[in-house]
This record gives structure tokens, C-alpha cells and sequence, in this order.
């Protein structure tokens, strides 16, 4: 009777082991994807600043009259990533212009100024760089339509040695791809 129990004990373990047929396995479903698909053909707007999906829509980044094209830097105190208040309502108005044109790809390009030593300002710049994109994210951007980048210190809006040519060096620029 001993031998038994153990016998079915074994077999019991085995069975646990068994490899699952992977065929009748649950179809799994890519809701970004499908998300993405339903957003691009959208036309409703966003609502303020003149930002809509509407197929014109998707030129206004272009437009050197729009806010859009205006306001695409976003700048920083020295050695921080946390972005200001004062340039929170510019990465708003392009988060909410990419909700509502699902189609469109930017580029954060994160810099810093010539201070430090070009390993720290790479890293500083990317830090600068994914905290744009984490808040354009979170305000309704697709996390696919934004891809990060950082120069560090290799390309300066100002070439001086002065605090006020840091400061125009120490940004991230919003670079809408094709242009």
C-alpha cells in the first residue's frame, strides 16, 4: 500500500510538470496598437491654443505664426532636470497637439551647457530629455511618438562663457521628425 501512495505521489509531481499545449493558449490582444489606430482617425480637437486633429491639423507645428512652432525649447536651472512651471503650458500645448495627431514623431533633444565633463552633461542631458517625455506622456502624448536624445554639452544655442549663454545652452528642444 506504501509503494502505492508513493507511485501516485510521483505521477502527481510529474503531471505538474507537464508542458502546456502552447496552441490553445489565450490570443493575446495589442491594445496599443489598436489605441494608436483609433486615435489617428480621430478629427475631434484638443481644445485651446488653436491645437486640433484635424487633418490641417497636422501642420501647425509647421506654421512659424503657431505657438507650436514658436515655443519649442524647454529650459533648465543649472545642474537640475525638473521642469519649470513657467515651461509646463509648452510641453502641454505639444503633448495635447500629438494626442490629436497620432501620426506624428518628435524628437527631445536634451542639452546642457559647457560646464562639467562631457560624460555628466550626456547623462544630465538625457535626464532633461526623458522628463519632457515622461510629462508629455502623462498630459496624452503616446509613449512611441517620442523618442529621447542627448547632445550634453556638443551643441550650444550660445557659444559664450557667461551665465547668460549657459543658461540658452542648458534646454531641451522639441524637433518634430521631417523637419
Amino acid at each position: 500500500m506504501r509503494k502505492w501512495i508513493i507511485a501516485v505521489a510521483i505521477f502527481a509531481a510529474l503531471a505538474g510538470c507537464k508542458s502546456t499545449d502552447t496552441q490553445n493558449a489565450a490570443p493575446v490582444e495589442d491594445r496599443a496598437a489598436a489605441e494608436a489606430a483609433k486615435d489617428s482617425a480621430s478629427t475631434k480637437g484638443v481644445g485651446g491654443a488653436g491645437v486640433t486633429g484635424t487633418p490641417g491639423g497636422a501642420m501647425q507645428h509647421r506654421d512659424p505664426a503657431n505657438m507650436l512652432s514658436q515655443k519649442r525649447s524647454i529650459y533648465f536651472e543649472y545642474d537640475q532636470f525638473v521642469i519649470n512651471d513657467e515651461y509646463k503650458a509648452t510641453v502641454e500645448l505639444h503633448a495635447k497637439y500629438l494626442q490629436a495627431n497620432r501620426t506624428l514623431r518628435v524628437t527631445l533633444q536634451g542639452n546642457t551647457d559647457e560646464r562639467g565633463t562631457r560624460e555628466y552633461n550626456i547623462a544630465l542631458g538625457q535626464k532633461r530629455a526623458d522628463a519632457v517625455k515622461k510629462l508629455m506622456v502623462l498630459l496624452g502624448a503616446s509613449e512611441v511618438q517620442i523618442e529621447t536624445v542627448s547632445f550634453g554639452k556638443e551643441k550650444p544655442r550660445r557659444d559664450g562663457h557667461d551665465e547668460s549663454s549657459w543658461a540658452e545652452n542648458r534646454r531641451v528642444d522639441i524637433v518634430y521628425v521631417g523637419e
